[in-house]
């Protein structure tokens, strides 16, 4: 009880602005799609196909959970609170049927929503659940090389750097050393997997795929993050000089004119393809560069997190679309995913044109919305290949509850510090 007292008494409501009212307007539009069950609360990641319920951090439920806890913390709206509970319970219930061990894709993320739930609410059921889940994790890690993994997948989405991440969360949450030395075992694998190339090293996200995807989401940017992680908890020299390499081989194929960076999408047939988002462009590759520089003091890295921010202000985005930045709004390839991290460079380095550009950003994604009976949403095209599949989701990575919580974030830009969720693969905590 006084840990829940405590909690909302931290939520100061916020001073009513636009970006607030979009985040609430967004909100609504995902109550509106609610299911309710005995069990609990879900909401469809398509809310016009009442069967596309997900379990998983990037399109499902506990994204939105997420995002109601942060609208809590924002407004100090008990409503937010409920929601996110009743949501919590659903993701209790359906547990046991939850595969993989990934973080945007598996119980890692599902833990992540039931313990910012239980920190949120002081319900030691929810705090249980990710108990449960880490014990999954833990049974399900096999030998594999002088590590471990969870097959054959590495990356941040589904495969062992994001799962390693969520564990490093969960030394800090718990103080139990048993789950960084789980990662640290993880960390250990993909260093052997490590392929040399151009001086350094890089990863593909499976060995059986028939593409290389450098960038953060897939490939060498989001495992040589984790291995930073890593060595940023566990001062192993070993995981930092990886980390290195892997940045190395990245700077060694990067587009680097006017004083900018840009890594290609895939090889081997993608080499003239640049994407700007967090999945395969410089608002997730920058993470490492950041990372980099927090762990080492070296302020070469943070020349090249500029380098990647001027590759998008010299691109012509927002008002433009290229192949790489086309008709999507969310986290992971559109425009609150740039938005955000030109908020987190402003946050991270005091630049106020970041910011600026950021709200450029946001008055783009706000004019882009739908906006019927107080509910604001966002039609777009999830794939770049598939522009005619256009849809409004309501979750983390391609929907309102990704697009919500940037939104609260940039609506307390210059104000108190308002309390945040940080997510496990963000080096930007401000």
């Amino acid at each position: 009880m006084l840990l829940l007292l405590a909690g909302i008494m931290s939520c100061k409501p916020a001073v009513n602005g636009r970006y607030l009212d979009a985040a609430e307007k967004a909100a609504a539009w995902i109550q509106a799609a609610e299911v309710r069950r005995p069990e609990g609360l879900s909401w469809p990641a398509v809310p016009k196909d009442p069967e596309s319920v997900a379990l998983n951090l990037y399109s499902g439920t506990p994204g939105v959970v997420l995002f109601f806890l942060q609208a809590y913390y924002s407004t100090g709206k008990e409503a937010y609170l409920r929601d996110a509970r009743e949501g919590a319970d659903f993701l209790l219930s359906r547990m046991a049927g939850v595969n993989g061990a990934g973080l945007y894709e598996g119980l890692s993320g599902m833990a992540f929503a039931l313990e910012e739930t239980y920190r949120a609410s002081g319900n030691e059921k929810y705090q249980q659940g990710f108990s449960a889940c880490l014990g999954r994790i833990k049974d399900a890690a096999a030998e594999s090389g002088a590590g471990i993994d969870w097959g054959s997948t590495t990356d941040i989405i589904s495969g062992a750097a994001g799962t390693g991440l969520f564990l490093i969360y969960s030394y800090h949450e718990t103080k139990d050393r048993t789950w960084l030395d789980l990662a640290a075992r993880a960390g250990v694998r993909l260093v052997e997997l490590g392929r040399p190339e151009n001086g350094g090293l890089k990863w593909a996200m499976d060995p059986d795929f028939p593409r290389l995807m450098p960038n953060f989401s897939h490939g060498t940017a989001g495992i040589a993050y984790f291995l930073t992680a890593l060595y940023k908890d566990t001062g192993k020299k070993e995981f930092l000089d990886a980390a290195l390499a892997g940045a190395k081989y990245l700077l060694s194929v990067a587009k680097t004119e006017s004083d900018s960076c840009l890594v290609f999408h895939n090889e081997p047939d993608g080499r003239d393809l640049y994407y700007f988002g967090w999945c395969h462009g410089p608002v997730g590759t920058a993470r490492l560069f950041y990372l980099l520089y927090e762990v080492n003091s070296d302020a070469s890295w943070l020349d090249w997190v500029r380098k990647s921010a001027n590759a998008l202000l010299q691109s012509g985005i927002p008002e433009e679309e290229t192949p790489g930045f086309w008709n999507n709004a969310g986290i992971c390839c559109g425009l609150a995913g740039v938005g955000e991290f030109f908020l987190d460079l402003y946050k991270a380095m005091g630049d106020r044109s970041y910011l600026e550009f950021s709200k450029r950003v946001t008055a783009r994604l706000l004019a882009k919305a739908s906006v019927e009976n107080g509910r604001m949403s966002w039609v777009q095209a999830e794939h770049r290949m598939r522009p005619d599949y256009l849809f409004a989701q309501t979750g983390t990575m391609q929907g309102a509850a990704g697009i919500g919580t940037f939104l609260l974030r940039l609506d307390a830009a210059d104000r108190a510090k308002t309390r945040r969720i940080i997510f496990p693969d963000t080096p930007f905590t401000r």
